[in-house]
This record gives C-alpha cells, structure tokens and sequence, in this order.
C-alpha cells in the first residue's frame, strides 16, 4: 500500500454475554448469537434485503492498491511453518494448534493490511453435525483402519474454519476463426479371407468458418488460500452463492477465519484460466459439426469486478502413528472430502481372499472343462 495511505486502527471484535459477560458464539443456522455459559441469546440485527446484494469491488483498484479504506482492515494472524496457513488470531493468542495438519504454531506474522472480507457464507451445520457425517464417511472406507475410526469419533471436537476465496465477474466478448467438421462415408470393396466385402469407411470434410460469442461470468470461485489441498475444497462444492450475506463480524463469534495466501492478481489468473475453458467450449458449440478446429481466438474482458468471501468449513486434523489424517465438512451441506487412509493388513486379507476366490473359481472351471463330474450326494447306508 502507498506511504500516503493512513494506518487503519486494528478492530477487536467481541461479544460479551449481557447476562454473565461471557463470550457469545454464533450460532449455525440461525441469526442469533447464544452464550454457552448461561445459555442466553441475542438476534444478529440484519437491516435490509441483503441477501444476495453482496456489493462488487473494482479489480483494476485492487490491483493498484487503489481501495477506499472503509474496504481495508487491519488483521493478525499465526502462521503454520508446516502447511503455510494463516489463522486470525485474538489480541492474547500467542500460539495454538494449527487446524489444518495438527502443528503447533508459534509464527507471529504481526499485523498486515488486508483486503476486508465483504461477504460470508454463514455455518448452517453445528459441530455435532459435522462430526457425524465425518465418522459416517469413515465408516464407508472399508479399507480404513479401524484404529482411526474409533480415535476419529471419540478425538477432539472439529474446528469451525471461515475459508477465504475470491469472486470474480466479467464480461467477455470473443473472436474466433477456425474450421466446421462434417462426417461422411465413403464405401469401399475390400477382400479378407478370400472374400469381398464391402465396408463404410468415416472420412472428414471441413468447411471454413468465423464468429463471435459472448458470455457474462458471474461470481468465478476461486480458492485464496494453500493450506488445504485444492482436491479437497474442490470436492465440497458446490456453494450456494446467491446465499451469501454481507460480512459482519458476529458471524464469526466463536469461529476462526483464515487470512488468504493466494493474492487478488494470482486469483484472477486461475478464473481467467477457468473462463478461456468455458469460451473455447462456447466456440465449438458455435461452430457446430461433428467436429470442431479452432486456429485463432481472441477475447476482450471488460468490467472486471471482484470480492473477497468467506466460507464455512468444519477441519478435523489426527495424528494416527505419525502421520496426519485431514478431513474436511462443507459447514452448509455436510460434504465430506479427506485422506482416504488404508489398512494394510485389510488389503492383504482382501488380496488373500480374492486368491483364494480365483483359485476355486479356477478349480471348478479346470473341471468342467475335463468333463468330470463331482458327486455331493450323502452316503447311503
């Protein structure tokens, strides 16, 4: 950020329990923080018809570090030196556990200048929720240890993890130039064995072609972040955004949030990846045929906007026999991705039993074929 640019005084956010000063928690599914101490609740005052209003940033004043500051804050984070997450952190945090992989963490990256979240995506599952279909998405992993299972579901509570992720919208218009493929069949008189034979042989006649298309893209997801693998959150979509609320801190009451990683340039560079996919698949759809040649495409992006969202993930991190086990629960659908661990002495006995399959089937086949006949009857007596 240029020197000219203020310092914006750090924001601490908490909610004390009016009844017995307590801190509140948000509760999921719902709009009302609740206090676990004494059991007292209090409405999130939301004013307006926000959802799906979630205001749009523009990319160019992003990149240039060009943002009004009411779009900045001030944020602290601990950094994990093993899987590189960044984890918002309280005032009085000095070092914890990271939920990613199960590190301590010590790394204070101080205070940083960040883009401020401008919407979330509220936690709709409790942790009891989450749990549960975590240990149920174990319990269908035959090959799982059976050792992990049970630590699994008696081990520590899961982690309510906020995931940072970008959104971009664009407007494209395209060019292109290339060639229409149309099949057609040419008979021919071939001799096999001694006869002939007439057969079909598929050939391609292209026909020169050119056009445009034009698509809008709305909210392109992309993940700000490296501390969880990208199969992984991949796997938990997909994310109802038309849902997203604008960011207030209460829904983060007594959840964690983590800082991005993944800077707005490098994001934009992966949804401008995912829209040239969609644009080259709207050109072959264009130029129709049975197949499709594209020998030069250009597109203009317009109207690049952009916001950074939070989203809701429930993180359990095992350490089993030195390795670390990660699983991860979409907070609104209860979507469960993960390490699929494996049970060595369960692949053998399944390997065992499967020889033992193939030699009996072996066996009966071996006897069919010799013409033998195998008497079950009882003895008479």
């Amino acid at each position: 950020m240029p020197d000219t640019v203020p310092p914006i005084a750090p924001q601490e956010h908490r909610f004390p329990c009016e009844q017995c000063g307590a801190d509140l928690r948000f509760a999921p599914g719902s709009a009302r923080l609740v206090c676990d101490h004494c059991g007292h609740t209090e409405a999130i005052e939301m004013a307006g018809p926000w959802r799906g209003s979630v205001a749009e940033l523009d990319f160019q004043a992003g990149l240039a570090a060009d943002l009004p500051g009411a779009e900045m804050q001030e944020v602290r984070h601990l950094k994990c030196p093993n899987c590189g997450a960044e984890v918002e952190m309280g005032p009085d945090a000095h070092a914890t556990e990271c939920p990613f992989c199960a590190t301590p963490v010590v790394t204070d990256t101080g205070r940083q200048r960040r883009i401020k979240p401008k919407g979330v995506l509220p936690f709709a599952l409790e942790e009891r929720d989450a749990h549960k279909a975590m240990t149920d998405w174990l319990g269908r992993l035959w090959f799982a240890p059976n050792g992990l299972k049970q630590y699994a579901r008696k081990g520590r509570k899961m982690d309510g993890i906020y995931v940072p992720y970008w959104t971009f919208d664009a407007d494209t218009r395209s060019r292109y130039s290339g060639a229409r493929g149309t099949v057609y069949y040419e008979t021919r008189r071939v001799i096999r064995d001694g006869k002939t034979q007439t057969i079909q042989v598929p050939k391609v006649r292209w026909t020169p072609v050119s056009g445009r298309v034009a698509r809008f893209f709305d909210d392109v997801l992309v993940l700000a972040s490296h501390s969880l693998p990208k199969r992984f959150t991949d796997g938990l979509q997909p994310w109802d955004l038309s849902e997203l609320d604008p960011y207030r801190p209460e829904f983060l009451a007594g959840f964690r949030a983590e800082g991005y990683t993944v800077g707005l340039e490098d994001g934009f560079r992966e949804a401008r990846a995912y829209m040239d996919r969609v644009i080259r698949r709207d050109v072959k759809f264009d130029i129709g045929g049975d197949q499709q040649q594209i020998t030069s495409l250009d597109t203009d992006i317009s109207s690049v906007t952009f916001k950074h969202v939070l989203l809701p993930v429930w993180l359990a991190a095992y350490k089993y026999r030195g390795r670390t086990y990660r699983f991860v629960v979409n907070g609104r659908t209860g979507r469960v991705q993960g390490e699929r661990p494996w049970s060595v002495w369960k692949i053998l006995l399944a390997a065992v039993l499967a020889a033992l399959a193939a030699g009996a089937i072996g066996y009966l086949v071996a006897i069919s074929q010799n013409g033998q006949v195998v008497d079950f009857q009882p003895y008479r007596y």
